[in-house]
């Protein structure tokens, strides 16, 4: 009588296992309803408005400001006139081209949902689609970071520490601002 009440408990022990691992639910869960599953509203937003979404923070972080928060900061950086009209090109040509690769990235990425959901997708199909998701993406990225090392060029040392500062960066080995750009 012992034994059939341990095995008892044991089976409701485990079958309570099963069920509590099962009624947990994934990190992706709601994410099913998406228009594309990989891209959140706001991230397709970010994409076809031209944002920069982190795609430029090797820069950023590393003392190469981006021109849209130059922009931002223009009076407390002193820009010039020069500075301002050289950085507002910058930014609409980085913003143009990051507007039409994001497109062009969200169109990529919903190809590959799309392939998913047709179920009418083989290795090499995805292969294709990986590849152009990756060679859109790695452009966006390149804009986004040119944009950067333009920027750069055009301020003094005295600015991009003001603008290090400004943006509430420590100074993580980008304090000696080797001179590639115009003077003081």
């Amino acid at each position: 009588m012992k034994n059939k009440i341990k095995v008892v408990l044991a089976m409701v022990f485990i079958m309570s296992l099963g069920h509590a691992s099962a009624s947990q639910s994934s990190p992706y869960a709601g994410e099913e309803t998406r228009e594309i599953k990989a891209l959140s509203q706001s991230e397709v937003d970010g994409l076809l408005s031209g944002k920069g979404m982190g795609y430029a923070k090797a820069a950023e972080l590393n003392g190469y400001p981006g021109p849209a928060h130059v922009l931002e900061l223009k009076d407390e950086l002193s820009l010039t006139e020069d500075q301002r009209r050289e950085t507002e090109m910058i930014f609409s040509k980085m913003e143009a081209a990051a507007k039409d690769l994001g497109g062009k990235l969200v169109e990529a990425e919903r190809a590959l949902d799309d392939a998913f959901k047709s179920k009418k997708i083989n290795e090499p199909s995805l292969s294709k689609l990986i590849k152009n998701i990756s060679d859109v993406e790695s452009s966006l990225r390149a804009a986004h970071l040119i944009a950067h090392l333009q920027q750069r060029k055009i301020l003094s040392d005295k600015q991009i520490s003001k603008y290090i500062a400004l943006r509430g960066y420590v100074d993580g080995g980008h304090g000696s601002h080797h001179k590639h750009h115009h003077g003081e």
